[in-house]
C-alpha cells in the first residue's frame, strides 16, 4: 500500500520500492482496497528485504510493528523511520470486518504519505543544494529513493 501511495502522491519525485519480512503473494484485499482508491497495485510483486539491504535509499520506512522489529540494518540508508500500523492480513472476523481493517490501514498510510511527501521533498531540496554535482548525479536524478 505504501509503495502505491508514494508513487501516486509523490508525483514522480519518489522512487518507492517495497519489501516484506515474509514475502508472499499480494493479499487480495490489499489489491482490492487500493483499487477502490484508484491505484492499481496488481502488478506489484512481493519481495524480500534481502533484495534491498545494500541499496542507497534516502529513506527506509517500516509500516508495521512486526516489520520494524525484524527490519535489518540498511547501511546505505540516509534516514530510517517507522510508521506504526497493524498488519491487516492478520485481521480477524467476518469478511466485512476484515475489509474494514484493510481500508483503515490504507487510509492511515495515505494520510502519513500526504504528510511525509512535502516534508521529505523540502528536506531533499535543502540537502541536495549542499551536495556536490557528482553526488547529485549518483542519486538517480532528483527523485528520492524510498525503501518501504
Amino acid at each position: 500500500m505504501a509503495e502505491g501511495w508514494l508513487n501516486r502522491l509523490g508525483a514522480g519525485r519518489f522512487e518507492a520500492s517495497s519489501a516484506g519480512t515474509e514475502p508472499s503473494v499480494l493479499h487480495p484485499l490489499t489489491v482490492q482496497v487500493m483499487a477502490e482508491a484508484g491505484i492499481d497495485i496488481s502488478g506489484q510483486r512481493a519481495k524480500g528485504l534481502d533484495a534491498f539491504v545494500e541499496e542507497p535509499f534516502d529513506y527506509v520506512i517500516t509500516v508495521c510493528d512486526d516489520a520494524n522489529e525484524a527490519c535489518p540494518i540498511f547501511p546505505n540508508a540516509r534516514h530510517r523511520l517507522h510508521w506504526s500500523f497493524p498488519d491487516p492480513s492478520r485481521a480477524q472476523g467476518t469478511p466485512e470486518e476484515r475489509l474494514a481493517v484493510f481500508r483503515q490501514v490504507r487510509d492511515g498510510i495515505r494520510l502519513r504519505v500526504e504528510q511525509f511527501v512535502p516534508r521529505a521533498t523540502a528536506s531533499e531540496q535543502t540537502s541536495g543544494s549542499e551536495r556536490n554535482s557528482s553526488k547529485e548525479e549518483e542519486r538517480d536524478g532528483r527523485r528520492t529513493r524510498m525503501g518501504i
